[in-house]
């Protein structure tokens, strides 16, 4: 698998992890649970953008 193709999928699933953690945290007014759901999620959404421009650059 080409390093693009597998940031794009690991920032994707990582994405939805994140965001999973911060909907239950936010459901149950667990801050930290929710902080850490976004902070997973934003990390999951630069991951996917590198794969993105690994695809373009073609590395």
């Amino acid at each position: 698998m080409k390093s693009s193709t597998r940031d794009r999928a690991e920032g994707a699933a990582r994405e939805i992890k994140g965001k999973a953690k911060e909907t239950l945290g936010r459901a149950t007014g667990n801050a930290r649970q929710e902080d850490e759901g976004t902070a997973e999620r934003v990390s999951g959404k630069t991951q996917r953008k590198v794969g993105d421009v690994k695809k373009v650059f073609g590395k």
